[in-house]
């Protein structure tokens, strides 16, 4: 009996010893993916976000902490469609990790799960910063985040599959929750149907299809161009013609365009998270987009 309780407080005391299992290191090019990582893996994960709500993820810098952090992960979470083809190929070169390498299990493209809109029939850098496999903004719309995180979950079960059946089970719980949310914010959003807007970019147009708003034009006369005193006095003169309700600007743009032509016109100017961590409220998914339809509801009044 006596030997008996003493290996079993050897086998205690063994235990206890051993570390406990690392968490998975999540590199996410967006803060959005990086909120997704954590809503499934909780503490079995550590999500990192390469970039913040802002700054424009066209314009990031593969700096060292960049490299650092690639080196380290154990999964790399991206938009792809060349949102982030500016700076993600030197990182992925720098780093070195075989782990997270383009094509392997440890990266994953959202886009890849999401239908996407906007794809250019004819490719023509004359035309600005085209996107050859379409508009990559796709966390605009929720409905959008359902398939990446039934993605997500899969391939986070698949690296780690000591955990699949918590990975798996977290994901129900976040879909059902998600599911839920996606129906009360379109009850909540149905007075912006046919809602008239500008914006700086062509940042909205998965938020537009989702919510049945229209863009009637932005401000930037070419995707990723800046805006030009002449083009803003062009936009200015076709709301004459093509009016709209407000001015939307992303919370890392400039927003002095958009305050010229607010001027001119009386048009509020809505400043919009964009992505997670725009603005206060939005520490998550589900307050990022709380808070995008609550900033457009009262500005489109009752």
């Amino acid at each position: 009996m006596r030997k008996s309780i003493l290996l079993l407080m050897a086998g205690l005391i063994t235990a206890a010893a051993q570390p406990a299992a690392a968490a998975l290191k999540i590199f996410a090019c967006e803060p959005e993916w990086a909120a997704l990582a954590s809503e499934l893996g909780g503490t079995r994960v550590e999500a990192y976000s390469a970039t913040t709500a802002l700054q424009d993820v066209h314009k990031i810098q593969a700096r060292p902490s960049l490299i650092a952090k690639y080196r380290q992960a154990d999964l790399v979470v991206c938009t792809g469609a060349d949102l982030e083809i500016g700076w993600l190929p030197a990182l992925v070169e720098k780093a070195n990790n075989p782990r997270a390498l383009p094509g392997s299990d440890g990266f994953l493209e959202a886009s890849r799960y999401v239908s996407m809109i906007e794809v250019p029939e004819v490719l023509d850098r004359a035309q600005g910063d085209v996107h050859p496999f379409g508009n990559p903004h796709i966390q605009t719309d929720p409905r959008n985040i359902t398939p990446v995180a039934a993605a997500l979950a899969e391939r986070l079960a698949k690296l780690d599959p000591a955990h699949a059946a918590d990975y798996r089970q977290r994901h129900a719980a976040f879909a059902a929750r998600w599911q839920n949310a996606i129906a009360e914010w379109e009850r909540k959003a149905q007075p912006l149907r046919g809602l008239r807007l500008v914006s700086t970019h062509k940042d909205w147009s998965y938020l537009n299809r989702w919510l049945g708003m229209i863009q009637v034009a932005t401000l930037e006369p070419k995707p990723g161009i800046p805006p030009t005193a002449a083009h803003l006095s062009s936009v200015l003169e076709g709301l004459k013609t093509q009016p709209a309700s407000m001015i939307l600007v992303a919370s890392y743009q400039d927003h002095k365009p958009a305050q010229w032509l607010a001027q001119r016109t009386g048009l509020p100017v809505i400043e919009l998270p964009f992505t997670v961590g725009g603005v206060e409220g939005t520490e998550d998914l589900f307050g990022l987009f709380e808070v995008t339809l609550n900033r457009l509801l009262a500005a489109a009044g009752p």
